[in-house]
């Protein structure tokens, strides 16, 4: 169980006891189960696990996407249940950051147009949300593709525009599905290279759902969930990763104890 006296001592999401289940025609399918999971501020924490182990489901409640069944979740020192629509709405829209696995670039808009579209929403001048957009699309190497559409885009360099766009509302948490992969080894470091300074000099919080085991060494602590649960013994999460045994440090990989006492 949490402490939720966390939450007034540098907790970014602090979930207790979380269940979600979809229905289908055959009945109600659960997908999470009983989840805990605290992320203090300033973290960059991952999801890992097998596919339909829940990790884009959490990733989406986390978001104010989607609404859990059971359980109770604050996000930044909200609790989002006694949050009314309108409410989550702004919660969303002015302090997260959603890096969508399947991009949601409007095809319609320019490159520079779609990273635009978070400020344009707050009520920023279009000047200042040009100058801001071009900044992020410097950051992520996209400088030059400014006015080009999705459509004549890279799945890589779509990816970017999306984190881009993620990023140019500077929110105070971060959440990304899978944003590595469909980017190549050396946009991949690049990306996490930028997500760990966001955390490390600017003290923002990063939650981001992957499979990619070359990027595991850039999380603080890595989060493992395998049929909507969380495995409780992190030497046994790291085991499951890397397959081999060998664990490449001394340092457990994975820490999904949600206590402060627990080591980095």
């Amino acid at each position: 169980m949490i402490d939720y006296c966390m939450q007034n001592d540098g907790a970014a999401v602090v979930i207790e006891g979380l269940e979600k289940s979809y229905g289908t025609a055959a009945g109600s399918t659960p997908v999470l189960k009983g989840v805990d999971f605290l992320v203090r501020r300033g973290e960059c924490v991952y999801l890992a696990g097998p596919s339909g182990s829940g990790k884009t489901t959490l990733l989406s409640i986390i978001g104010c996407i989607l609404s859990a069944d059971h359980g109770r979740v604050s996000i930044l020192g909200q609790d989002v249940f006694a949050l009314s629509g309108k409410q989550r709405t702004a919660l969303r829209r002015n302090s997260l950051g959603f890096v969508f696995q399947r991009f949601h670039l409007i095809r319609g808009l320019t490159t520079l147009d779609n990273v635009c579209v978070p400020l344009t929403l707050q009520g920023i001048c279009p000047t200042s949300a040009r100058r801001r957009a071009m900044s992020l699309l410097d950051a992520v190497g996209l400088a030059d593709k400014a006015d080009k559409h999705p459509c004549n885009l890279s799945a890589g360099q779509c990816q970017r525009v999306a984190l881009a766009r993620a990023l140019v509302g500077d929110p105070e948490l971060i959440l990304a599905d899978e944003p590595t992969a469909s980017l190549d080894a050396a946009n991949g470091q690049d990306v996490m290279e930028l997500f760990r300074r966001l955390t490390t000099e600017e003290g923002k919080t990063v939650v981001l759902v992957t499979h990619d085991q070359r990027i595991f060494r850039f999380a603080d602590r890595v989060f493992w969930l395998e049929n909507g649960c969380a495995v409780e013994n992190s030497r046994e999460a790291q085991s499951k990763s890397q397959g081999s045994g060998e664990t490449g440090s001394e340092q457990p990989l994975y820490a999904v104890s949600c206590d402060k006492s627990n080591g980095e």
